[in-house]
């Protein structure tokens, strides 16, 4: 047997040894939470967790992929941790829309026939009756639709497709949430890949923010009209999520092969365009994104192999995101690979739930490194419902400690995108054991609906989320 020279031995063993070091390093700093957050033990389930949503209670509603949209859905308790059945709502839900009405039903619109082939059918669910409502049939069927709440409560839905590969429902619809209606939006016809990434802005109107390279800018009045938007940077980012924070929309990877690069868009201002920010450390596609009460975006799952969902390049660790700092922060590894198919939701608790994936019958639940950096702060009063714009009080006896309060959206999320999630973060002044705190100033910043209201201390913990809901005008 032929040995390699001396010197290249030594070299062989020098970074044999480092690599040691290195393993260690990150072994020791992965048993301490409060740098690297902390697993739970994989949770066995019935059905995929390929659509997930919090409801307003608390509770997750989840329901799975292809046949399995046609069984009832599930509810998980993050409380007790116990499984029980939903009714069920009488066709096949998988590969539908869904988002929060300002009543916090869960409308879902469209479903499942074939792959590609989608359904008309329209039904709302009910938190408080666990029970479905049948609504009218949209125009044509819709496989992979995006859902969008309007400011006066209505949902803008857009895109799936119908009979095929590639048949797009080229023309939105807007649903009346006041008389359970259709308006079809004839003056808005166009062709989006299926699930694109929308969102109410600031100015009232909607903004189509990828997968494809070019902005757009719907207006959802009247017949509705499209126009043209800034070109991001990157291009095409199919199966990267995007978050909206502030009225900043920011994109994470995706694409084929995926990237690790981040760009963002402040649609608070005259002439938004996109700008890279810090990317991640590692390319990603098939990957969620989910807002934590501290303002940060965890970043969870996803492959960094160049096919369409290459399990065999899983990324198990977790990276959290500083919009604030324009850093990241690399955090413990989950188990199971969440890929195409998985899902993942900000808990009432600040713990991050992360489940389903391709066949993928298990889910973990993450706790942050903020949960691990001492006592939360504890809300004893708050109200259950504010007009924006409006003062309310929040009762605490932490409030000297107190340095950010968050409102965060309720998630409703399938195929690396929420339909629902925004943060928003609120002006508040400190006053002897409460916190008087200012509302979003108007429903475009804030779409009627329950929201998480949380407080956060100066070592960076959150409280348990209060819920709050925004009523339509």
């Amino acid at each position: 047997m032929r040995h390699p020279p001396l010197p290249r031995r030594c070299a062989v063993l020098a970074v044999h040894l480092l690599g040691l070091v290195l393993l260690g390093a990150t072994s020791a700093r992965a048993q301490v939470p409060s740098l690297t957050g902390r697993w739970s033990s994989v949770l066995t389930w019935p059905i995929s967790a390929t659509h997930l949503a919090l409801m307003p209670d608390g509770k997750v509603l989840f329901y799975g992929e292809f046949e399995e949209g046609a069984l009832p859905p599930r509810r998980w308790d993050p409380s007790t941790g116990a499984l029980t059945t939903y009714p069920y709502v009488g066709y096949n839900i998988f590969c539908s829309g869904h988002n929060f009405l300002s009543n916090g039903k869960l409308l879902v619109t469209g479903g499942h026939i074939a792959s590609h082939v989608g359904l008309p059918d329209t039904s709302a669910f009910d938190f408080n009756t666990n029970t479905w409502t049948r609504l009218p049939d949209m125009n044509a069927g819709r496989w992979y639709p995006t859902n969008t709440t309007l400011s006066n409560g209505d949902v803008v839905v857009i895109s799936g497709e119908i009979a095929g590969a590639g048949d797009i429902n080229e023309i939105p619809q807007r649903f009346i949430a006041g008389t359970n209606s259709w308006r079809t939006l004839t003056g808005a016809r166009r062709n989006l890949p299926f699930y694109p990434k929308m969102f109410l802005a600031p100015n009232g109107q909607l903004f189509y923010a990828g997968s494809l390279r070019g902005s757009l800018w719907l207006n959802p009045n009247g017949n509705g009209a499209w126009t043209t938007g800034p070109l991001s940077n990157f291009g095409g980012r199919s199966y990267g999520p995007a978050v909206l924070i502030d009225g900043k929309v920011t994109l994470f990877g995706g694409g084929e092969p995926p990237t690790a690069t981040v760009e963002q868009i402040d649609l608070t201002v005259a002439a938004p365009s996109w700008r890279y920010v810090a990317p991640m450390s590692i390319r990603r596609r098939q990957h969620n994104a989910v807002l934590l009460p501290d303002g940060t975006v965890l970043i969870i799952g996803g492959s960094s192999g160049s096919g369409f969902d290459d399990a065999a390049s899983p990324v198990l660790y977790a990276e959290l995101y500083n919009p604030a700092t324009n850093t990241w922060t690399s955090l413990a590894s989950q188990v199971r690979y969440r890929g195409y198919h998985s899902t993942a939701a900000l808990l009432p608790d600040g713990r991050v739930l992360s489940a389903g994936g391709a066949n993928e019958h298990t889910a973990e639940v993450f706790s942050p490194p903020y949960l691990f950096k001492g006592a939360r702060p504890v809300i004893t009063a708050a109200p259950t419902t504010s007009q924006p714009g409006a003062t309310f009080s929040i009762t605490t006896p932490d409030a000297a400690r107190i340095t950010r309060v968050s409102l965060i959206a309720l998630n409703s999320t399938t195929h690396t995108f929420d339909m629902n999630q925004r943060l928003l973060t609120l002006a508040f002044t400190r006053t002897a054991g409460a916190l008087t705190v200012t509302a979003p100033p108007n429903r475009n910043l804030a779409p009627p609906g329950y929201y998480q209201l949380f407080i956060v201390n100066d070592a960076g913990v959150p409280s348990y989320g209060r819920r709050l809901r925004i009523p339509p005008p």
